[in-house]
């Protein structure tokens, strides 16, 4: 666990749920860039956060999403207040989602989850578009009408096996200083060069790239290269949101835009 006397003058940070309303990146003065389709398996495949149903912003309890399997073809994700599953079929521009179930939980949305379950049972068609370097997907009823519209969850280049590189600008010679993260388990862990630690990823909808680290443990080993240790503890806790610096590397950001943390991408070898 992060030494409570590094954290001493850090403010406990409060998780408490509130309705997420999401505003709608799509201006007026902007036209998003149709992309074309080619390889769906690639291009759909993931986590897309639910934006707006009938062009008006949702707001609902949890994040409501939905997860593209296309290797089962099967949806799973969040509704806004209950978990869901079910099946699709995607044909060229076609898409279809079929079986749906969910928990259920009684909540009380801006957004109700059964307008978006209905709006999801009437999709016939899909479209795919670019804008501020933002995927969007339209989703289309059998008259051509958009009626829901997803984001692409902004965070996926996140995942993957990545070196420490720097620490508060310092930097670390250490290369078995690395952090496995993987985005749509929203887990992190990985080894401080004396212990291995893990924690789980906090993302925000309603912001774009912003991400936080919460309940970071380490194995409690005391080691020569503690300091180490305790200063990437106390930079994944100050992190509220990521950049890519290159293909590479990337940058973890405090809440005043300062980066904190420069992670190198490694590709494991079998």
């Amino acid at each position: 666990m992060v030494p409570a006397d590094a954290l001493a003058r850090k403010k406990k940070k409060k998780y408490e749920k509130k309705e997420v309303a999401i505003e709608q990146t799509i201006v007026a003065e902007q036209t998003p860039t149709p992309i074309t389709i080619t390889d769906p398996a690639k291009q759909l495949y993931g986590e897309w956060n639910i934006m707006s149903i009938r062009k008006k912003p949702i707001s609902t309890r949890e994040r409501a999403y939905i997860y593209l399997d296309f290797v089962a073809h099967k949806f799973y994700g969040n509704n806004g207040c209950n978990t869901m599953n079910g099946t699709f079929k995607q044909t060229g521009n076609d898409i279809i989602f079929k079986d749906a179930i969910t928990t259920e939980a009684s909540c009380h949305n801006a957004t109700s989850e059964r307008t978006i379950m209905k709006t999801l049972s009437e999709v016939q068609h899909y479209s795919l578009s670019i804008l501020y370097q933002m995927e969007y997907l339209d989703l289309l009823n059998s008259k051509g009408q958009t009626i829901m519209t997803l984001r692409r969850q902004n965070l996926d280049f996140l995942n993957g096996t990545w070196v420490v590189k720097e620490v508060g600008g310092e930097n670390i010679i250490d290369k078995n200083v690395r952090l496995v993260v993987d985005a749509v388990m929203n887990t992190i862990h990985g080894n401080t060069g004396c212990n291995i630690i893990n924690g789980i990823i906090t993302i925000d909808p309603m912001k774009d790239f912003a991400i936080q680290f919460e309940d970071l443990h380490s194995g409690g080993n005391d080691c020569e290269n503690i300091d180490n240790e305790t200063a990437v503890l106390v930079a994944l806790e100050q992190t509220e949101s990521c950049k890519r610096i290159n293909d590479n590397e990337m940058g973890l950001l405090d809440g005043k835009g300062r980066i904190v943390l420069v992670l190198s991408r490694i590709e494991l070898t079998r």
